[in-house]
């Protein structure tokens, strides 16, 4: 088992999703009969990473009850009334062990990913640690992505990804249509895809302010500093923005899920 910790950021509010947001943040919103949470977590818990921090805040108390819940929702139980309430969990052959750690850390309200991750320094004990939105979920392989971090030895990794189109792509000869694909990759430029590897540095270039953005300074002074690298993942990879795209994932994960690694 690796010791690097996940950061799963977990406390946006999910606008585009309102439908499904208005009482649960966005990463409980289920894919199968699992928060999309749990897949991303299982993603990592495959590849050997499980010890995670995810990173709370707009209704944080809808995850903290699902993982105080979690070994009692999986299982049969007794619960003994007239002892004060004790609870006997009994084996069952359904129910599903996970050998998580998890930190459940109270990042802000409004604070934005920046933020969210500087508030969590103090549970990141090792050298190298993840970082990762609580909407995407990926096949990318992340001992690699671990490996290729440890060879360049920079500051940060992100890992870009190829998504497919969302329209039909025209290859032209001046006015004459020379081929035709309906929704291709993107092979032009990659996008963030998030699952980053940071060493501890990072911290340095993050500040404790709500308004403090992963994505804008933190990220753009990295990159200008030279210790920025991209981990090129060709695979499959979906983040989970609007109705159409859960849509799309639920109806995957009932065709066979291709971030279901484990």
């Amino acid at each position: 088992m690796s010791r690097e910790k996940v950061v799963i950021l977990a406390g946006g509010q999910g606008m585009r999703l309102r439908e499904e947001t208005e009482f649960r943040p966005k990463p409980m919103i289920t894919v199968g009969d699992r928060p999309i949470l749990w897949h991303i977590m299982k993603g990592y818990a495959h590849h050997g990473l499980r010890d995670f921090i995810v990173c709370l805040g707009y209704r944080g108390e809808v995850i903290k009850q699902y993982f105080l819940d979690y070994r009692a929702m999986s299982r049969d139980f007794t619960l003994d009334l007239g002892k004060g309430g004790a609870i006997t969990l009994h084996e069952s052959p359904a129910a599903e062990e996970e050998d998580f750690r998890v930190t459940l850390a109270e990042t802000g309200q409004r604070a934005m990913t920046g933020a969210r991750i500087k508030r969590i320094e103090k549970y990141v004990d090792t050298d190298t640690f993840c970082v990762t939105y609580g909407d995407g979920v990926s096949n990318v392989d992340i001992g690699r992505l671990l490996a290729f971090h440890r060879e360049h030895g920079r500051v940060g990794t992100v890992t870009g990804v190829f998504p497919q189109s969302r329209f039909g792509e025209l290859l032209r000869d001046g006015s004459r249509v020379v081929e035709f694909n309906e929704k291709p990759l993107m092979h032009d430029g990659c996008i963030n895809g998030g699952f980053f590897v940071f060493s501890r540095r990072f911290f340095d270039y993050l500040e404790d302010d709500d308004g403090c953005v992963l994505e804008g300074k933190p990220l753009a002074r990295l990159a200008k500093d030279g210790e920025l690298m991209v981990y090129e993942h060709r695979g499959f990879w979906q983040c989970m923005d609007t109705m159409r795209d859960l849509e799309m994932l639920r109806s995957l994960w009932t065709g066979g899920a291709p971030w279901k690694v484990w």
